[in-house]
């Protein structure tokens, strides 16, 4: 149990030290390095969605005597639908939405902002979840090193959000350590919605290769519809394609190495 708490509790860790860039950094974050960024989490999230949820969705259905591509097919869209309709019906700005540069308005971005990420944080937290629920259920697909491959590449890309959200917010007015809170906030959703996840382990894992599509499709979701548009708009769209590469390689990497 102390393993799952360690690994659920990752993600978390990453929001908290991207949003302590607000004491280190005294300007805003350069347009190309966010987009780098933005890119880079991208490719984390899109090589993470792959490796660390379907293939051991389509292993366990295999290992079952199940059609292989059901699961993975069905979990996926569901995982793409659930998105979209929260994104429908919860009242959010977009990440690269523009609006008047009067002060109220910049606050109500940023805040609006912040909760935009904290939304899209809960599927984060669910795959995390279902990672360590098949893990605890003694699924032979999912090792602890798999497991743990996929929270710390969730921490990598939760780095940038969390600076994206406290940087900007202390350049409005918030004090640095209010900013750093809100920063901070954002990612509390996660281990939250992982812990609900774990908690329903007994309905999961009979419906596991489905949880794990899902929640692939929930975070490719917010991939195609938040962080590729951040990292391609305006100015210095290449850095943001390169970022891709490189946070899915190292995805990738560390999946096919590790787990």
């Amino acid at each position: 149990m102390k393993t799952v708490i360690i690994g659920i509790l990752i993600p978390f860790v990453g929001t908290t030290l991207g949003s302590m860039m607000v004491f280190f950094l005294k300007k805003d974050m350069p347009s190309y390095v966010n987009k780098f960024l933005m890119g880079f989490s991208s490719g984390v999230m899109i090589a993470a969605s792959v490796w660390s949820l379907i293939i051991p969705a389509i292993e366990m259905t295999e290992a079952a005597g199940g059609i292989p591509w059901i699961p993975a097919a069905v979990g996926f869209l569901l995982g793409i639908g659930f998105l979209l309709l929260l994104d429908t019906i919860v009242p959010h700005i977009h990440m690269n939405s523009q609006e008047s540069e009067g002060l109220k308005a910049k606050f109500s971005r940023s805040l609006k902002l912040m909760f935009a990420v904290t939304l899209h944080n809960i599927p984060e937290g669910m795959a995390v979840g279902v990672i360590f629920a098949g893990l605890l259920s003694g699924d032979a697909n999912i090792s602890v090193s798999r497991a743990f491959v996929l929270s710390i590449g969730i921490a990598i890309q939760n780095f940038p959000e969390g600076a994206i959200i406290s940087m900007p917010l202390q350049n409005e007015g918030f004090s640095k350590k209010k900013a750093f809170l809100y920063g901070t906030f954002s990612g509390v959703v996660e281990p939250i919605a992982a812990i609900i996840t774990i908690a329903m382990t007994s309905f999961i894992v009979p419906l596991l290769p489905y949880f794990l599509t899902f929640a692939a499709g929930a975070m490719i979701y917010v991939v195609v519809e938040e962080l590729i548009p951040e990292s391609q708009s305006g100015v210095h769209s290449n850095v943001g394609t390169i970022g891709v590469a490189f946070g899915f390689t190292l995805m990738m990497v560390l999946d096919v190495a590790l787990g």
